[in-house]
């Protein structure tokens, strides 16, 4: 994943200086797009009550009220199945916009989904900005050949300049991606929440898991997202594809193509995503219309495509703007989930503000040692003393590496294998949960855009509670702010390693070195950009 790009210059005359930055700047000023003024405009369907996803959705007896299902998905195996089972049974519209699909097991497996849908003559959409599409162009645009079929490409990047001088100097521009990720069906179903489509997110990775959280929702939240959708794909910022690709993948090139992908899914069909798809409790009961939902109102929050062309102090382009009221009115007790934890001086004063109203806060994060980002680590660090100094739980994640871990975390518990957080959540009160793309940090709160959901339900909310109470003293590390004899403060880690309670005087699983890094790169007036 990248985040942001740091240049420095240590060595070389001024000259040498003078003419790099011009070749930059005369490299960056040859990066064209082109014409996307006449791209067309297409929308949700809004006719889909008589689909299959309609009628499972009216019948049941909650429907009548207006108020929409949920289904969390924390199982990484269930949140593919999920997505997979909406896709076989949409009838009119997929409507998908990810971050990143990687060309792995489950990007595979998710996009013969897509092609499978299509051929059966469902409108595929799929929106995906540019961070992660270099050199897939060609692919990309066999895909979208397909005449029920169409990608577009968001904020992309110009083809005719390396994409890394357009990092450089389009720092502002190119740095600010859109971070959403929504797969929604029929206009009547969808699924929000933290994972990219990749290995990784769904619990298929064996060096690298992302412990993370979706929920499925059906009903009249889906049709919000399907208005975020909307806005997305009819904005001047999304791109089709067919305007960027370099050359047209030729009729014989796109069946060549399409035989060497079904090729590859063969190969995959003892996979255990498969296995899950064809007998597993959510597939059969899904198929039964037996699935059993959580019943409530929510509401979706989502920034809008030209948050990327406003000046980054604009609140009013953040969603963040609008969930900030509801984590102000918790009362008792706020749980927090964040991959990356950057709260700045605004949020830790914020969150002091909530300590002292009484409210126990409590937070899980990514340690040093799992967390793939080390430059945000080191951005959140320079707060941790203040955070405990008020009050406020600090949790980061352990890292746990035996085979029984690894089958634990298959089954969807909390923080265990070698993994990296990768879940946003937050639970108000035990009454209200928020699922979805932002993290709570500035590079999503102020420079991407996001999407998530924010949905009333004690029981889903007591779910998420329950699972971190119950793992949480052997998936992650207790942060304790100690005084010493001499008056100097210092952080202790309380966790277990090889199973043995341990209290550590520094970051856990790291060397000295790395914990210098870190400390140095805190010092740096970077935070806007992590």
């Amino acid at each position: 994943m990248i985040n942001h790009w740091e240049t420095r210059m240590k060595h070389g005359s001024f000259i040498g200086c003078t003419f790099l930055l011009l070749l930059v700047l005369l490299l960056s000023g040859c990066a064209v797009l082109p014409d996307n003024s006449n791209r067309s405009q297409s929308y949700a369907y809004p006719d889909v009550s008589n689909t299959l996803l309609g009628s499972m959705y009216s019948s049941y007896p909650k429907s009548v009220n207006g108020e929409t299902a949920f289904l969390l998905l924390a199982n990484g195996l269930d949140a593919f199945v999920a997505r997979a089972l909406l896709a076989q049974a949409a009838e009119r519209s997929i409507d998908t916009q990810y971050y990143m699909i990687h060309s792995d097991e489950v990007g595979t497996l998710f996009v013969d989904q897509l092609w499978k849908a299509a051929d059966r003559g469902v409108r595929v959409r799929l929106l995906l900005d540019d961070i992660d599409e270099g050199n897939r162009d060609f692919n990309i645009a066999a895909f979208d050949s397909h005449p029920n079929i169409e990608v577009r490409i968001f904020n992309p990047f110009g083809r005719n300049v390396h994409r890394i001088w357009q990092y450089l100097t389009g720092f502002g521009k190119q740095t600010r991606r859109a971070h959403n990720k929504s797969f929604t069906v029929d206009n009547q179903a969808s699924i929000l929440g933290g994972r990219n489509i990749g290995d990784e997110y769904f619990d298929a990775d064996p060096n690298l898991q992302f412990k993370d959280l979706d929920v499925m929702m059906v009903g009249p939240v889906a049709q919000e997202v399907s208005g975020s959708f909307d806005e997305y794909w009819n904005s001047p910022l999304s791109f089709p594809i067919s305007l960027l690709v370099e050359e047209t993948p030729s009729v014989e090139e796109v069946s060549s193509m399409r035989e060497a992908f079904r090729q590859r899914v063969k190969t995959l069909s003892d996979s255990d995503y498969i296995a899950r798809l064809v007998d597993s409790d959510l597939a059969n009961n899904f198929r039964a219309q037996a699935v059993v939902f959580e019943w409530g109102p929510g509401r979706v929050f989502a920034d809008p495509p030209e948050k990327l062309e406003q000046k980054t102090g604009d609140s009013d382009y953040q969603m963040a703007t609008g969930l900030r009221p509801h984590m102000a009115a918790a009362e008792q007790d706020l749980l927090i989930l964040s991959p990356y934890f950057v709260p700045g001086k605004a949020g830790v004063a914020f969150l002091k503000e909530l300590r002292g109203k009484g409210v126990r806060i409590r937070i899980l994060t990514n340690s040093l040692s799992s967390t793939d980002v080390g430059i945000v680590h080191a951005g959140y660090a320079r707060y941790r003393k203040d955070l405990l100094r008020a009050g406020v739980e600090l949790f980061e994640l352990n890292k746990v590496t035996s085979k029984a871990d690894r089958e634990a975390r298959r089954e969807g518990q909390i923080g265990r294998s070698k993994s990296s957080l990768h879940a946003k959540s937050f639970v108000i009160d035990g009454k209200k949960v928020f699922v979805g793309s932002l993290n709570l940090d500035p590079r999503s709160v102020v420079q991407n855009t996001e999407i998530g959901v924010l949905l009333e339900s004690p029981v889903m909310a007591r779910s998420i509670i329950d699972g971190f109470d119950s793992n949480v003293e052997d998936a992650a590390f207790r942060l304790e702010l100690k005084t010493n004899d001499d008056g100097t403060e210092q952080i202790n880690w309380h966790g277990r390693i090889d199973g043995k309670q341990t209290v550590l005087d520094h970051d856990p699983y790291t060397g000295f070195w790395r914990r210098l890094g870190i400390g140095l790169i805190g010092l740096l007036p970077i935070e806007s950009q992590i």
